[in-house]
């Protein structure tokens, strides 16, 4: 699983206790779907909730930064457990900064994946900034890692593992499943 990353990378996301997540893109597939009352539906990934819980199970907490606000956001963040949730936020920076003033956490320790360009400066601000495969092109360039799985298709699930593996407690986990 950490096969063409570098080492340095690596010892960076040892130091990951916080991981945090755009939601459109990322989470889902990045297509807004309305019904005709104007409601939206959301489609979520449960290969992406298991990564999360996984990660918790870690140690490590879970954060949302999304750019939209909607409940289906909240009622996903509530139902995993995720501690901490900023929607409505375009400027996705200035929410991570807030994040890491509310907590204590800090660049060292958090990553970040997100898919377009207001994920950008919150990818490059971490230790560990990713994106998913089929994100801007311009934000690939800049991201640490890219995932194999499309948004929506498990990407983010490939995030948290990629961050267990690089901490030696993912085959831990899995083990727990045999």
């Amino acid at each position: 699983m950490l096969t063409n990353i570098s080492e340095e990378l690596i010892r960076q996301m040892q130091n990951i206790r916080l991981a945090v997540f755009d939601v459109d893109g990322v989470l889902t597939d990045g297509k807004l779907n309305f019904l005709p009352d104007g409601s939206e539906i959301k489609n979520f990934n449960t290969l992406d909730g298991l990564g999360i819980k996984m990660l918790q199970k870690a140690g490590i907490q879970t954060a949302i930064i999304t750019g939209r606000s909607s409940p289906q956001v909240e009622k996903r963040a509530k139902s995993l457990g995720i501690a901490y949730l900023y929607q409505g936020r375009e400027d996705k920076l200035t929410a991570l900064e807030e994040l890491w003033a509310d907590t204590g956490f800090n660049a060292e320790n958090t990553a970040y994946i997100g898919d377009d360009l207001p994920d950008l400066a919150a990818i490059r601000a971490v230790t560990f900034g990713a994106t998913v495969n089929g994100g801007h092109q311009f934000v690939r360039q800049h991201a640490d890692w890219c995932t194999s799985r499309q948004a929506g298709q498990g990407a983010g699930r490939e995030f948290c593992e990629i961050i267990l593996a690089a901490q030696n407690k993912l085959d831990a986990i899995w083990a727990e499943y045999l």
